[in-house]
């Protein structure tokens, strides 16, 4: 096989598709949102450490994504409602789970965000191209990275 066309089929089996997140589950509105999307909510920005280093992590809070998939938050946020469990997933199906209460301010004072940026640039390696950012716990065993979907479950 001539070697410019193995480079090109190379190149074509690395063209990867766009980053996306798919929110799904014991939810009102189903959704995919990508990257570009992402950029374009409104945007908060937390410190955080992991494994004695500290960032400034930039994303969406995760209450903002649910709230889009028409998860009720404050004070509809009750009964059936408030049972309901968060299951974050990588794209290596590592998974965290949370209550739907640890998302929302009335609850909780810890944010969480779906980082997309670090110390002010993209998120790389094996964190990209979102990662889960919980501030408040003392282990980082929750944050999720390469996260690929978030379920709510009943």
């Amino acid at each position: 096989m001539p070697s410019f066309l193995l480079v090109l089929l190379l190149s074509i089996g690395s063209v990867q598709a766009p980053a996306t997140l798919r929110i799904f589950g014991a939810v009102p509105h189903p959704l995919t949102i990508t990257a570009v999307e992402l950029t374009a909510m409104s945007r908060v920005k937390v410190t955080a450490s992991a494994h004695d280093q500290t960032g400034i992590y930039e994303g969406v809070t995760i209450r903002e994504i649910l709230t889009l998939a028409g998860v009720p938050a404050g004070e509809n946020l009750r009964g059936a409602e408030l049972a309901k469990t968060v299951i974050v997933t990588g794209a290596d199906s590592y998974r965290a789970a949370f209550g739907v209460a640890e998302f929302d301010a009335a609850f909780t004072d810890r944010l969480s965000i779906l980082a997309d940026r670090k110390d002010g640039a993209a998120l790389t390696g094996n964190a990209a191209p979102f990662q889960l950012i919980v501030t408040g716990e003392k282990r980082p065993a929750r944050w999720v990275r390469q996260v690929v979907s978030i379920e709510v479950r009943p």
